[in-house]
């Protein structure tokens, strides 16, 4: 068994870049902490949204695909997002969501705590839920909005599966407990979590298979301490009979990738190297960093991605 201290990033398919890009920094305050290419298809974008240095556990990626068809959400996926919130933070975050022009709902109640809940402008579905002690933030100070409202580590994600045994098993590999069940949601919680350390599963048996398309979750990462460790879980993973990816070198990240028996794809990210280790964190986001391998085709990749109006540092 291992002990995850929880997720690592979310990545999701995004439609129109400049909607996406104002969205998640202006509306919802997270700071652009990467601006890249999809690695597999450097044609698309690559975000990175976290909070104001872009620690695991706060990162939110975004394939923007424009022109893309919505995708649907169902079986063998990640439904919803969360965020944590304190409890004073309920009437600014409806207020301003409002403002925005987004349709909230709740809040509503859900093991004992108050949850919002909302969709990006591509359809993407987020929860903000008013716990009680929330993790520790990173402030950004160039954000929008005021430090006590910020958002910082996820609170979690739910899994939509047909059967939730098999999938509850994989869990329990990475380090994470059964803690809660409430109507069809059963809550695993990290045992390492320092927070973004909860996954609810949802067992959904009548539900189509989801389709990976704009508006849905490509797949959910999960933190290892370092490539020792990750090549430990791969090496597991094979022996429980599990494909798994090689490993691919990120950048900011070594991954692996595998799909978890209910047919969410799940990846395995080291904490190291870091956002920084190729621009400051003071200048996070500021400009189009390729990997080594892209870089000779910097100007053609230039010249094919759309134009983007970056935030105000």
């Amino acid at each position: 068994m291992f002990q995850t201290p929880g997720i690592h990033h979310v990545t999701a398919i995004a439609g129109d870049p400049q909607e996406n890009l104002d969205f998640y920094t202006n509306v919802l305050g997270l700071r652009l902490v990467k601006l890249t290419v999809n690695y597999d298809d450097p044609g698309t974008y690559h975000f990175y949204f976290g909070d104001g240095v872009g620690r695991p556990g706060t990162i939110m990626t975004t394939f923007p695909w424009p022109g893309a068809p919505r995708g649907r959400r169902g079986n063998g996926q990640v439904t919803s997002i969360a965020y944590p919130i304190a409890r004073e933070s309920l009437d600014y975050w409806s207020e301003r969501l409002a403002a925005a022009g987004v349709d909230v709902q709740g809040p509503a109640e859900r093991f004992g705590e108050q949850v919002l809940s909302f969709t990006d402008p591509h359809g993407l579905p987020f929860e903000l839920i008013a716990v009680q002690e929330r993790p520790d933030l990173e402030i950004w100070e160039g954000s929008p909005v005021p430090a006590p409202h910020q958002l910082g580590p996820f609170h979690g994600v739910a899994l939509s599966v047909r059967q939730r045994a098999a999938t509850a098993e994989v869990l329990t590999w990475l380090g994470f407990e059964r803690v809660g069940e409430e109507g069809e949601r059963v809550r695993f919680r990290a045992r390492a979590s320092l927070g973004a350390g909860i996954v609810d599963v949802l067992e959904r048996p009548n539900d189509l298979p989801g389709t990976v398309s704009t508006g849905t979750v490509h797949h959910v990462a999960f933190r290892v301490k370092d490539a020792e460790e990750q090549e430990r879980m791969r090496k597991e993973l094979f022996a429980m009979g599990f494909i798994v990816s090689p490993v691919r070198d990120r950048t900011y990240f070594r991954s692996i990738y595998f799909r978890e028996p209910g047919g969410v794809l799940f990846e395995i990210a080291t904490d190291q190297p870091g956002f920084a280790v190729n621009e400051p964190i003071e200048r996070l986001g500021t400009r189009l960093c390729l990997p080594e391998h892209l870089e000779p085709a910097r100007r053609e990749l230039e010249s094919i991605l759309p134009p983007l109006q970056l935030p105000e540092k």
